[in-house]
């Protein structure tokens, strides 16, 4: 139900589209302290599970938001993440492939750990009302659903003032009315109205497969007993597959079909063709089904040629269409909100100017680039098959203006020349690194209730994390605090915080006894330092980072 509402005329930030995407992005600003409005055309949440894996760094995130142990409870068993292959459900001859069957089912969690939030299957209709829940908790008449964009325009000045005027209509009825905001966010999906209206075009092949996706309801726990997986791949390729909502009663079938063609995606009211279409793909003829609701949709590979034009920014599906073969779209839409939400609160705050949100641009959309080609070469290695690597996000490696590139730091292992030639994205695997650019390294650490992790110090502003307590970098976060710039200086020698073994922060960054790292409110190391040089430099830091 919709909350009561006041009406809205003016806001920092507007952002349109409720889904995963957007959702989170309303619950950081919200962390942030940043008012905004969030305007949703559907009435209410997706009923259809359209994405399913969340990967270890966009549960990271979610461990930020306070939300990971919810989450965890609506996903699928640890034990139950694998692949399966067969001619149908009840094939004697399956093979059954992934992390479950690879490793005797343990949690991801007992191999080498690089998070303390290991990935998970968790289907998009479970997460998006946990994350409205949230977001409305935080800011609750500031989430509207049943509100369309109709249009917006930019002022032509882009400086200072409100830069853009939106038009929005509820969908129960009533007249059009303007809504000002300083930055307008596209999270509205592929078809996005924002990036349109913006005039921003998407680059890339479209039309690559088409799906029938069917959610329907069966007693298929007792048959799948034996062989519990997370997707089942139909063989020979061209069946499609299963994929599991709850590996007992709720699932979905995925029906690859040619448009040019007479099929079962003609008709989607015929809902006993259907039920006959997964009872034989099953192999259980007599099998008890259930239509709960049917879409279709076809495999691109686009990504937006930009994302920012003035005061418009694209997030998510709006920016980048990816191939579902990796489990990668939601995840890296996911990653923009993360990224995008502390650099829009320290614009909208006056910290920071609107030069730090090309940042936003330069640091995601290589990355999104690298997302698509890799799965467009999964999607045609597999067949249309699904695949979650969690290790992969990890490894992405920012660089742009909000990162401050070193000069002779010497970093095991992680050469610094020619960074800027290198993609975000390592696929051979996680490397942890305290240089500028990564992923904040986990630790484990002991102390106060809720800190279990380097990546529990994180956010909401900017950490400074020292080898020890030294007088003189608390001096550096004082004089960058009068400066305008706050720091949180944590030091990891024994104090509140100590580390279950001691010197891993140290080493894993890579850091002297008198050196520290700036991390960035989204876990990202902004700046590393061997020991703190001349009075002022951090606020210097601090300054170039964000722009100002």
């Amino acid at each position: 139900m919709q909350p009561p509402t006041t009406p809205v005329t003016t806001t920092p930030v507007l952002i349109v589209g409720g889904g995963p995407v957007g959702l989170t992005l309303s619950i950081l600003l919200s962390a942030q302290g940043v008012d905004h409005l969030l305007v949703e055309a559907r009435t209410d949440t997706s009923p259809h599970p359209k994405a399913r894996g969340i990967s270890a760094r966009s549960m990271e995130i979610f461990r930020r938001c306070g939300l990971e142990a919810a989450i965890r409870e609506l996903a699928l068993p640890a034990s139950q993440v694998s692949f399966y292959r067969g001619r149908n459900l009840v094939d004697p001859d399956f093979v059954r492939t992934g992390v479950a069957a690879d490793r005797s089912g343990a949690d991801p969690v007992d191999g080498p750990e690089h998070t303390p939030s290991p990935g998970l299957v968790c289907s998009q209709d479970l997460l998006e009302p946990l994350l409205l829940r949230r977001a409305r908790e935080l800011s609750a008449d500031r989430i509207r659903l049943g509100v369309r964009l109709l249009s917006f325009e930019q002022a032509a000045d882009q400086g200072a003032g409100p830069g853009v005027r939106a038009v929005l209509r509820d969908r129960d009825g009533g007249e059009p009315y303007p809504v000002t905001a300083d930055w307008l966010i596209g999270c509205d999906g592929a078809a996005s109205t924002v990036r349109t209206g913006a005039g921003l075009a998407m680059a890339g092949p479209t039309d690559l497969r088409h799906f029938l996706s069917i959610r329907f309801d069966a007693p298929l726990g007792a048959v799948v007993a034996d062989r519990a997986s997370t997707s089942y791949f139909l063989t020979p390729p061209g069946l499609g597959g299963f994929l599991a909502i709850d590996n007992d009663r709720r699932w979905i079938y995925q029906y690859p079909f040619d448009p040019g063609r007479p099929g079962p995606h003609e008709d989607l009211t015929d809902h006993r063709r259907l039920a006959d279409l997964v009872r034989s793909m099953a192999g259980l003829p007599e099998l008890d089904v259930t239509i709960r609701s049917t879409m279709t949709w076809r495999m691109d590979a686009q990504l937006a040629t930009a994302y920012r034009r003035g005061r418009v920014l694209l997030a998510g599906d709006a920016a980048h269409v990816t191939p579902p073969t990796g489990g990668h779209g939601m995840n890296t839409g996911i990653g923009d909100a993360d990224n995008l939400a502390w650099k829009l609160a320290a614009v909208t705050a006056g910290r920071g100017t609107p030069a730090l949100l090309d940042s936003f641009q330069a640091e995601r959309r290589p990355l999104a680039r690298q997302v698509i080609e890799l799965s467009s070469e999964n999607a045609q290695a597999r067949a249309g098959g699904y695949r979650m690597d969690d290790e992969l996000l990890l490894t992405a490696v920012y660089r742009s203006g909000a990162v401050i590139a070193e000069e002779g730091f010497e970093d095991r292992g992680q050469q610094t020349q020619g960074a800027a030639a290198r993609p975000p994205l390592e696929p051979t695997g996680y490397r942890p690194s305290g240089a500028p650019g990564h992923r904040l390294p986990h630790a484990r650490l002991g102390g106060p209730a809720g800190v279990g992790s380097t990546l529990d110090l994180v956010g909401p502003g900017f950490v400074l994390l020292t080898a020890r307590d030294d007088p003189a970098w608390r001096q550096q976060a004082d004089a960058a605090a009068a400066g305008g710039h706050p720091v949180t200086v944590h030091a990891l020698d024994g104090g509140p915080l100590r580390e279950a073994v001691p010197g891993t922060v140290g080493e894993l960054c890579d850091l002297p006894a008198a050196g520290a790292v700036l991390v960035r409110p989204d876990g990202h190391i902004g700046w590393r330092a061997a020991r703190p040089s001349r009075p002022g430099e951090l606020l210097d830091v601090l300054r170039r980072i964000l722009g100002s």
